[in-house]
């Protein structure tokens, strides 16, 4: 269950006119910083991300499910019906106590390191990769329109600092 400042969070990213894959981030952040803290696992960075995506459309953010082809059925489907439950449009199950303690119980036998820095930056060049040039572009683009003056200022500065390392 997401706590309640995620939710607000979420809901100021929505005011502010962002994307709902933004409003979707702060759950994914959330996600990371419990299992950082050790409240239970991951088996990847990727099933990380899945789990703070699937609580976002859960509570209600515009996030369609991905596209056949994307990802499983399974997968798919699993989506869709977190996408329906957090439109109103099918009535959230409670899930059965038993399968929630096996669910807990094995996130807690999953690795924490899957999380970690290294683990993240990896997870991001492999998912920029697998996006064309003109789409990395585009993307870039696009954020320079949205960005207000400081938030520009602040990127300017991180990529400078990125070079600068490299």
């Amino acid at each position: 269950m997401p706590e309640k400042e995620v939710i607000e969070r979420a809901k100021k990213e929505k005011r502010a006119g962002r994307a709902p894959g933004t409003q979707a981030g702060e759950f994914v952040r959330e996600e990371i910083h419990k299992i950082r803290r050790g409240e239970h696992g991951a088996r990847s960075a990727k099933q990380a991300i899945a789990i703070g995506l699937s609580e976002a459309r859960r509570a209600g953010v515009k996030l369609p499910p991905p596209e056949k082809g994307k990802v499983s059925e399974k997968t798919r489907r699993s989506a869709e019906r977190a996408y329906e439950v957090g439109q109103g449009k099918r009535a959230p199950r409670a899930p059965s106590a038993k399968r929630s303690r096996a669910i807990k119980a094995a996130l807690k036998r999953e690795p924490t390191g899957t999380v970690s820095r290294e683990a993240l930056a990896k997870q991001t060049r492999a998912a920029a990769k697998r996006r064309t040039a003109a789409e990395r572009s585009a993307a870039a683009k696009k954020a320079v329109r949205t960005k207000g003056p400081a938030e520009r200022r602040a990127a300017a500065r991180k990529a400078a600092r990125t070079r600068a390392a490299a």
